[in-house]
Order: structure tokens, then C-alpha cells, then sequence
């Protein structure tokens, strides 16, 4: 199938600018820095997740779904723009929050996305575990069975791998973005960096670039899984959307870059390299990132470009994939900044 043959319901503000970040480039010495400014695609506060939702919800609609259902972490972005979407395509939501991250602070738990949540009008379940994908679905799945007994049309977006992957298309789509802004602006781009976790946008960005037979190489920063386990998770859901666009067999294990390297302890835990990118970011550049995803993949941008990863006369292209309103979430661990 073509991209074109998938329903879609135009949710983000594209095409998001592609910004220099001259100060940046020269604090570090090394490669010029871009960035790809998808924490602007507009949907309450934006974010990544609104090109992928729009696939998501094109398919909610075209199968006459009436409610939403996903789940996330407790300061999940994908949560808080699924509860968006729903709304601005006047649809119940229902999410789940799973506890993935071990704090007690008060402003985690009500504050940032959840405060948003909140204010859209989703209504919130708990998943008391956080690293059991197939538990969470399940649950995802007892409340799409309570909606159908209400008489309710329930869509679920399952969390697990063996479901279609619908919301890289969105990645695979923002690609084709990148590629033709770089063609306007006369830019070579050498290699992508990007936040690789559920591995949707990293595998939907790698298929866009081959879908357009770039060669561009692209780099995953490791955000909730060690190297290993993401680098096999990429690897198939990329194949997996490959064959959805008609291009089997497109991606070896030769496309794959992943690091681990500045994972830190964990998924939503600090890190010194994490905070000081996030400082770095926002006094060099204006950019704000959060903890969870975007800190931690400029942390592994700047260690590449520290440790002679890059050549002076390449350039690196780093997608911001936006997660602004956790930083209110996370406030206690930015004290020390």
C-alpha cells in the first residue's frame, strides 16, 4: 500500500521549521548542528505524537470509533496529545497511566502532562506496573470492553509489538518533510539524531529516508531499553513498516544505530550529561527539552560530537520531538542547573 491509501486525520502544523544552531556548533567545535523543530507541530503544547496520532485517528475514524483508548507513562506525551486529538475530533478518551518511574514528588504525579490530561477531559486509569507492555494492553483492552457494554465504539492503541505500527507512517511522512526542506535550503545532511523508545519515529524517519532512497544515517539514543534489546525493536518495526509501504526487505542490520551510552539509570531518570544538555539547549539556543526523551538524546548528539564521532565538514541533524510540558513535572530534579 501507498502512505496515501492509509486514512488520516490532518492533526499536526507541518511542515515544522528546520532551524540552525550556530552557537551550539561552535561551543562544541565540531559538526554543523540543525535542528528539526517537531516540538512545534502545534497540538496542545506539540510534540512527535501528532504525526503519528494522525494515522491513529484516521483509522479510529474510518472504523467508526467514538473512543479513544492508549497508555503511557504517568507524564506521558503520546497520553496528553491523544487526549488532545480526541477532542479537537470531538471523541471520548480514556488513558492509562502506568508507574514507570519510581518518585514520590508531588508535581510528577499532578503536574505537566497529567495537569493536561486533566484539563482536556480524558478519563485517567492507573497501571500499577511499568515494564510489562502486554500487561498494559490487556488492561487498555478490559477498558475497551467496558466502553463496548456501555454501548460504545472503542479504539484501542496498543503499546506492545504485534500490532500494525500506524503511527510510524506519520515519521515516514516527516522524512519526506526533512528531505525536501534540506533540498530548498541547499543543506547537506549527513546523520540524524533522535530519541529511540517505543522506536515509531525512529523507525518511521529510517523508511522515510530509504522510501527516498537516502542514505542519510540515522542515530537512536537509547531512552528506555538497553542497546541490545532497541536495537532488535527497531530492526523489526522498521521492516514491519517497511512491507507497509511497499518496500520489503528495505532495512539490515547495517541501518540500525543505536547508543545506550547515555540512558543514565533508567526511563524519566536524571543524568549529569541529560541536565546539562537540557542547560546547554535552552542558554545556547532558546530550545527547551525535557528529562525523559529530548534531554537525553542532545545529551548523546553532544558525547558523539565530544568523543569525534563526526567530522567538522559534516552536518548533524537533531529532531526535537518536543515533550515541554514534563519539564513542570520533573521540576525538583532541575534545581542543580
Amino acid at each position: 500500500m501507498a502512505i496515501s491509501d492509509y486514512p488520516r486525520a490532518i492533526l499536526a502544523h507541518s511542515p515544522t521549521p528546520l532551524e540552525a544552531m550556530p552557537n551550539l556548533s561552535r561551543m562544541l567545535g565540531g559538526p554543523s548542528l540543525l535542528v528539526k523543530r517537531d516540538d512545534c507541530t502545534g497540538l496542545a503544547m506539540g510534540g512527535n505524537k501528532a504525526r503519528q496520532l494522525e494515522f491513529y485517528f484516521g483509522d479510529a475514524q474510518a472504523q467508526g470509533a467514538d473512543t479513544v483508548i492508549i497508555t503511557g507513562a504517568v507524564q506521558s506525551n503520546f497520553v496528553r496529545m491523544t487526549a488532545a486529538a480526541a477532542a479537537k475530533l470531538g471523541m471520548a478518551c480514556e488513558i492509562q497511566l502506568e508507574n514507570r518511574v519510581a518518585t514520590k514528588t508531588l508535581e510528577y504525579k499532578v503536574s505537566g502532562n497529567v495537569l493536561l490530561d486533566r484539563l482536556l477531559g480524558a478519563k485517567i486509569h492507573y497501571f500499577p506496573e511499568g515494564e510489562d507492555e502486554a500487561g498494559a494492553d490487556k488492561g487498555l483492552e478490559d477498558i475497551a470492553e467496558r466502553v463496548r457494554g456501555e454501548g460504545g465504539k472503542p479504539y484501542v492503541i496498543h503499546l506492545s509489538p504485534g500490532h500494525p505500527p500506524l503511527g510510524a507512517l506519520g515519521y515516514v511522512v516527516g522524512a519526506g518533510e526533512i528531505l525536501d526542506q534540506i533540498a530548498e535550503q541547499g543543506i547537506q545532511v549527513d546523520v540524524i539524531v533522535l530519541a529511540s523508545g517505543s522506536a515509531a519515529t525512529h523507525a518511521g524517519v529510517l523508511v522515510g529516508l530509504r522510501h527516498r532512497d537516502s542514505d542519510i544515517k540515522v542515530i537512536g539514543v537509547c531512552v528506555r531499553r538497553q542497546q541490545d534489546q532497541q536495537f532488535d525493536r527497531v530492526l523489526n518495526q522498521a521492516n514491519t513498516v517497511a512491507e507497509m509501504v511497499g518496500l520489503s526487505n528495505a532495512i539490515t542490520k547495517g541501518d540500525i544505530h543505536v547508543t545506550d551510552d547515555y540512558l543514565g539509570p533508567g526511563y524519566g531518570q536524571s543524568s549529569p550529561e541529560m541536565l546539562e544538555a537540557m542547560a546547554l539547549a535552552a542558554r545556547e539556543e532558546g530550545l527547551l527539552l525535557d528529562p525523559v526523551y529530548t534531554g537525553k538524546a542532545l545529551a548523546g548528539l553532544i558525547g558523539l560530537v565530544r568523543s569525534d564521532a563526526f567530522s567538522q565538514e559534516q552536518t548533524v541533524l537533531f529532531l526535537h520531538t518536543g515533550g515541554t510540558p514534563a519539564l513542570f513535572g520533573y521540576r525538583t530534579i532541575l534545581d542543580g542547573i
